[in-house]
């Protein structure tokens, strides 16, 4: 009985840091949307990419959330956050980025939310997940990475070598 319990606090728990995650992930990405200045809005997206790792480690997928650290928020927002400022675009708050008709947009994402609730609703109803099998980082790793090993040391130069690329655009002689 005592550890019925313990479980169940557990899962309270888990339920409450889930919550906490998905409202900050929630109002990062509001932000990513409102923001007016580009790096703000990366800078955000990047909150909000920390909240998905973060809640692959609540699922106890402490893999997916590294990967999920070093290849989205590491790699990805790194390259755009050098793109965004070799671009030489204004510093500061843009006054035309957005769309006159932006109204528009919230019925149809409104209609859109609907519309997957209720295809996610009738295709699913009331299943649940069964608990599935522990399956460790070692073995994981090897079945990701085994077969590519090849294909994401190439990807991982193409990488380096745009980052030097940006580099050596950005200087100033």
């Amino acid at each position: 009985m005592l550890a019925a319990a313990a479980s169940t606090d557990i899962n309270v728990a888990e339920n409450i840091g889930f919550g906490i995650i998905a409202a900050l992930m929630i109002v990062a990405a509001i932000n990513v949307v409102r923001s007016s200045n580009v790096v703000h809005a990366a800078l955000s997206l990047v909150a909000v990419m920390a909240g998905a790792a973060a809640q692959y480690l609540l699922l106890a997928a402490e893999f997916v959330a590294v990967t999920q650290v070093l290849v989205y928020i590491g790699a990805v927002m790194i390259l755009f956050l050098f793109g965004v400022m070799l671009t030489r675009a204004r510093v500061g708050r843009e006054t035309d980025l957005n769309n006159k008709s932006w109204a528009l947009g919230i019925p149809v994402a409104l209609l859109m939310l609907g519309s997957m609730v209720y295809v996610l609703l009738k295709a699913f109803g009331t299943d649940h997940l069964d608990p599935v099998a522990q399956v460790s980082t070692a073995e994981l790793s090897d079945s990701i990475f085994k077969p590519f090993l090849l294909p994401f040391w190439a990807l991982s130069f193409v990488l380096l070598a745009a980052v030097i690329g940006a580099i050596v655009l950005a200087r100033k002689d």
